[in-house]
């Protein structure tokens, strides 16, 4: 799952972008409204929620909040300020936001307000995600194969591993290039290694190969790569 936050605090925003990768978020974390219109504006990107701070540099969380609602984008935000009045509160609904939060607040408390969003995500996702004989669990990153015969084995997978294969089983049959893939399973300002994404897929073919799944990711040379599985 895939989030931006924007956040001109750099310990405050260390500090949710540490807790929400350990959750198995990819977050994209920008310190100013502009830069965060860019990455919102940017089609090949894919955010399941946002958290916006209302007081940013550029354009504030509030002025994000109203841009995206008249570009009828419906991507689910969070709305974090030291705004604790009801006037203040409203004024964030009405702009737009889908929550608000005041500072300062508990990790705990910011995880169960984005699964609360998550849910009504255009993207939202159920527990488990099945493609043919692969099944996705969500809750403890695994995936789970069966054979002909209904015997079942479950595969651990890192977090990349698990993002790249649920990638795949989202688009099943279709070709996705090395460029989508980087694009949309690694943060925007990442070093780029030109390599990485050839790295990844070695891993996890391996991985799938052991289960028994040797030629479930096709490599199309010099287009990309397709996931063969029957639904």
């Amino acid at each position: 799952m895939r989030l931006l936050l924007v956040e001109d605090e750099p310990d405050l925003g260390t500090a949710i972008k540490r807790t929400l990768t350990q959750q198995k978020y990819l977050i994209d974390w920008v310190l100013d409204g502009n830069e965060a219109w860019t990455y919102l504006e940017d089609s090949w990107t894919q955010y399941t929620v946002a958290i916006f701070d209302w007081m940013l540099p550029g354009i504030s969380g509030l002025e994000l909040c109203k841009k995206l609602r008249y570009h009828k984008n419906p991507l689910p935000v969070l709305m974090l300020t030291a705004k604790d009045t009801m006037e203040d509160k409203v004024t964030g609904l009405d702009a737009g936001a889908d929550d608000y939060l005041v500072k300062p607040f508990g990790m705990a408390e910011l995880l169960a307000r984005l699964r609360a969003l998550q849910r009504r995500s255009p993207q939202f996702q159920p527990q488990e995600l099945t493609i043919g004989n692969l099944t996705l669990n969500y809750a403890n990153n695994l995936v789970v194969t069966q054979n002909s015969h209904g015997n079942k084995q479950e595969i651990s997978l890192t977090n990349k591993e698990f993002q790249l294969l649920e990638y795949f089983m989202k688009h099943p049959n279709q070709i996705v290039t090395t460029e989508q893939i980087r694009n949309q399973l690694w943060e925007v300002n990442a070093e780029p290694i030109s390599n990485v994404v050839a790295a990844q897929m070695r891993l996890l073919r391996r991985k799938l190969a052991n289960s028994g799944c040797e030629n479930a990711i096709e490599t199309l040379h010099g287009i990309g790569y397709r996931l063969n599985l029957r639904n």
